[in-house]
């Protein structure tokens, strides 16, 4: 297989969206629903920085054995935001070249490129009234109402700019978007499918 050529025979889902969301508490939800499914695999994002709780689900590893591991070609994709940096481990190529649905929690950022590594991608963009993400952001602790204000205009502008994404909206209880985010999962599967048989 070339470098430069896209892996297509599986799907890879990103979701994305403003802190406050739920990316996290929408794919416990998704995870849990198709857990007997071997066709799914939800990726652990590696994060410089330490899990808060049971709310966030990545690894961590410090500033410099991110770096001794991006060095190595351990990742299959990396970014940084919010002046930490993000991986997702090798394995997810291996995932989608063998038709599998990938899914995982992206930076915005990292959009445009996801399509020249994988050629199947489907956008899942998590949104939330502006009232409840204020609310599930005062909730963290993490930053004053300053920050969140703040976070909330770049979330604004980052919504209007959104392009060629399935937007979905969690502003209610967590099974009416988790059950669309399945619904989702379950046609990515059937073209996974599909292309293996081609």
């Amino acid at each position: 297989m070339g470098e430069s050529r896209p892996l297509r025979n599986g799907v890879f889902v990103a979701i994305v969206g403003p802190s406050g969301s739920g990316k996290d508490t929408i794919l416990s939800y998704a995870r849990e629903r198709v857990r007997h499914r071997p066709e799914f695999h939800f990726v652990r994002r590696i994060v410089t920085r330490t899990a808060a709780g049971d709310a966030e689900e990545h690894d961590t590893l410090n500033e410099q054995a991110f770096a001794a591991a991006l060095q190595s070609g351990a990742f299959s994709l990396h970014w940084a935001a919010h002046g930490l940096r993000y991986a997702l481990p090798k394995s997810v190529d291996h995932h989608v070249e063998n038709g599998s649905v990938v899914i995982a929690n992206v930076s915005r950022s990292m959009l445009g490129e996801l399509g020249s590594v994988y050629a199947n991608v489907t956008v899942v963009h998590l949104s939330a009234a502006p009232e409840v993400l204020a609310r599930r952001l005062a909730m963290r602790g993490r930053e004053d109402a300053a920050a969140i204000e703040a976070r909330l205009r770049r979330s604004a502008k980052a919504i209007a700019e959104r392009d060629a994404a399935i937007t979905l909206d969690n502003s209610g209880p967590v099974e009416i978007a988790g059950e669309r985010f399945v619904a989702i999962l379950d046609k990515a599967a059937a073209f996974a499918a599909v292309c293996e048989q081609i």
